[in-house]
């Protein structure tokens, strides 16, 4: 499976949504950006992008279950989703995991395993508080407290102009 062909997948689960689908292409923008800045191997390029495009995964689901799509909820209902929407595809039982362990952490800044989750909480970071408005000192915190890689840090810095 191609990262288009999870593109076009993402586009139909969100059935419409062109909030939700401008969202994950965004994220997936700017971790695929950061990601090659960073020299990553082209398998964990391969996961960052696919954690990328699916990370809201559950946002529908949260909608219609709870009300709302706090992040908490998207990490507690993704994992099911993500095993769901790869069981007829060529990746492997590996990849699929490490996608749903990292898009089922992927409001989680602590005990961060790898570059794929870092990135894809930077670049969700980006996203967010662009989509938001966040604070100049929000963002500032962010880019202290959390933000790890040298690309993700000068994407901040150049996105907010900090």
């Amino acid at each position: 499976m191609t990262i288009s062909m999870i593109m076009e997948k993402m586009i139909t689960v969100s059935c419409g949504n062109i909030h939700d689908i401008e969202h994950f292409v965004k994220v997936w923008s700017y971790a695929k950006t950061i990601g090659e800045l960073e020299g990553l191997d082209s398998e964990t390029q391969f996961l960052l992008e696919t954690e990328a495009l699916t990370h809201d995964i559950a946002c529908p689901v949260c909608r219609k279950k709870y009300g709302n799509a706090n992040g908490k909820l998207q990490e507690k209902e993704s994992p099911a989703l993500i095993i769901a929407f790869f069981s007829d595809t060529d990746l492997t039982e590996s990849q699929v995991e490490r996608v749903s362990y990292v898009v089922g952490h992927h409001h989680t800044y602590n005990g961060v395993d790898g570059l794929d989750w870092q990135i894809l909480l930077e670049a969700d970071y980006i996203v967010n508080a662009s989509e938001n408005a966040y604070s100049k000192g929000n963002v500032q915190e962010f880019l202290e407290t959390h933000a790890k890689t040298a690309a993700g840090k000068r994407l901040i810095q150049k996105v907010f102009c900090l």
